[in-house]
């Protein structure tokens, strides 16, 4: 039983590995500064931070990957937002759900 629960946290701290990985990318962390004012598609994201819609994507597929950015198919534009099970705002800082702990920008 013990090593199911020590499973169970080292599979805890890996993930919170991974969230802290994609958060770490400037780019990537642009991106999550513009969805905290609302749900953007790909080529509005990549106009905001003045890049390639095909690095954007690229980056937006590592958040979603993170589970940090949920998306939304309207027509045939797909709608990022930021998932709030591991992201929420409070004021004008952004906090991430970790597992164990929290990170916070401020």
């Amino acid at each position: 039983m013990a090593r199911s629960n020590g499973k169970k946290k080292d599979d805890d701290v890996i993930k919170s590995c991974g969230l802290l990985r994609a958060v770490a990318d400037s780019d990537r962390l642009r991106l999550i500064l513009q969805m905290r004012e609302g749900k953007k598609n790909v080529g509005t994201l990549a106009d905001a931070i003045g890049a390639e819609i095909v690095n954007v994507s690229h980056h937006l597929g590592v958040l979603r990957g993170s589970h940090l950015v949920k998306t939304e198919k309207v027509g045939r534009f797909v709608y990022y937002s930021l998932n709030p099970d591991y992201v929420s705002q409070q004021g004008e800082s952004l906090h991430f759900k970790l597992h164990g702990s929290r990170l916070i920008l401020s």
